[in-house]
């Protein structure tokens, strides 16, 4: 797919999903999306209506009727593509959905490719990079936390502190390009102390985006969290409290859980990936041995711990085990399990080790814990209308524009020729343009665009 590739084509694709249902939506842009329909389309003359009219008809091949049909048009640029598009609501029928678009494509339509639609959006000046990536992780949210910095970022958030950033760096590369021009009379335009005070004033706000973007990817993928301990705390048994339901096998014969299991659940609009993980202890079972290898991995790559004990064990076992979690340097929260079990006077003994008390059997205390969960990765008081990245893309080219700027200080700081200086705010230029589209490869686009669902 290159930035050419469909000039003058029109291109046609199912928008709602495949399978039988009570509508689907097929969707057509392009030059010649209206008169196409049009050759087929028993009802209104198409081409003399008005935009964002809806029309009701047959469609037709030959003397054979294919459906009756709700015809939607957008006539350019007032459409999603900014070109001519049409959107036909025709039965939700796979048989009905096939003739319609074999018919189509007879007429002289093309398949279109996945993500066309909005690389026609992105190419045609109706949205930008940015935009464009978030309407993919708008269609894939699944959880408040993630549809609202999708949002945020489609409608421009993101763009427009961009765009600011850019304005500024353009401001200030200008003319230092003048001074180049008059080189030979040494003239200075770009004050220096000016410009290292907005560098630095660019740099902190790029900080800020790059430090952002632990809490955007948690908000958009989930925040993962292992459930840890030795055998037969009740680990098993607390995801299935967690996601109210048997989702892991409970068994009292320890080493039950020999790899990890994970699912999902959504609390306060946050999704959370919790994470069962075989028992930690001494084994010579190689299967076991290996469990508890990839609990410890597991261990490392979370954001959060759950640390599960039962009343059996000893309080230095507890502090023994709580110590060692925490060199991870990860949110630990220790939890005592069976709760129920617990004799009188035992539990003041150990409730100095702060440690939350559940029955994860009974279901008690679940609640409570998962507002204790809420407050340790502290996501839940995050504002989804600040700006916060949460694309890998983005941060990589934020860290290489924080790399650019820091180079341009150290040339002021070291003073070094106007040329060397203009050459390392046009990288900085360079890698935030990436980011919005302002600078783009066919390849950069092909990766991007090849991931979104076709007929969007």
């Amino acid at each position: 797919m290159t930035n050419t590739s469909f000039s003058g084509e029109t291109i046609v694709a199912l928008a709602t999903p495949a399978g039988s249902g009570a509508i689907a939506v097929i969707r057509l842009s392009g030059p010649d999306a209206i008169s196409i329909v049009n050759t087929v389309f028993k009802g209104k003359d198409l081409s003399v209506q008005a935009s964002h009219t809806i029309h009701f008809g047959t469609i037709r091949d030959g003397n054979a009727i294919i459906d009756e049909v709700l015809v939607s048009l957008f006539i350019a640029p007032r459409s999603y593509t900014k070109e001519n598009v049409v959107e036909i609501s025709t039965h939700g029928s796979p048989y009905i959905i096939e003739s319609l678009i074999r018919l189509l494509i007879r007429q002289g339509a093309r398949a279109a490719r996945p993500g066309e639609f909005t690389l026609r959006a992105f190419l045609n000046g109706g949205m930008d990079l940015s935009q464009a990536e978030a309407v993919a992780d708008l269609i894939a949210s699944n959880s408040k936390a993630a549809h609202d910095i999708a949002m945020q970022q489609m409608r421009g958030g993101f763009s427009n502190e961009l765009r600011q950033l850019r304005e500024h760096l353009i401001h200030f590369a200008s003319l230092i390009e003048l001074e180049l021009d008059f080189s030979e009379e040494d003239v200075e335009f770009a004050n220096r102390d000016q410009l290292r005070t907005l560098i630095l004033r660019i740099n902190h706000t790029v900080k800020h985006l790059i430090q952002s973007f632990e809490q955007g990817n948690a908000l958009k993928n989930g925040v993962p969290v292992v459930i840890a301990g030795k055998p037969n705390v009740g680990k098993s048994t607390l995801l299935n409290a967690l996601l109210n339901e048997e989702r892991a096998i409970v068994s009292e014969i320890a080493g039950t859980t020999r790899d990890t299991i994970e699912d999902e659940i959504s609390i306060n609009g946050i999704v959370f990936r919790f994470i069962d993980t075989a028992g930690i202890r001494n084994t010579e079972d190689i299967i076991e041995a290996k469990g508890v290898e990839r609990t410890l991995e597991k261990m490392k790559q979370a954001s959060l711990i759950i640390y599960l004990f039962d009343p059996d064990q000893t309080m230095e076992d507890i502090d023994l085990q709580l110590n060692g979690a925490s060199d991870l340097h990860i949110p630990i929260i220790g939890v005592m399990n069976k709760s129920d079990l617990i004799v009188p006077g035992k539990q003041v003994e150990l409730s100095g080790q702060e440690l939350e008390f559940i029955s994860a059997k009974d279901k008690e205390g679940i609640e409570r814990l998962k507002e204790t969960i809420l407050s340790k990765v502290n996501l839940h008081g995050i504002s989804t209308d600040s700006v916060l990245v949460s694309n890998i893309r983005h941060v990589e080219a934020l860290q290489r524009t924080q790399e650019a700027l820091d180079k341009v200080v150290y040339g002021i700081d070291h003073p070094v020729s106007s040329d060397f200086l203009a050459m390392d705010i046009k990288q900085a230029l360079h890698y935030l343009g990436e980011i919005t589209g302002t600078v783009t490869t066919d390849d950069l686009l092909d990766n991007i665009f090849s991931k979104f669902c076709i007929g969007k």
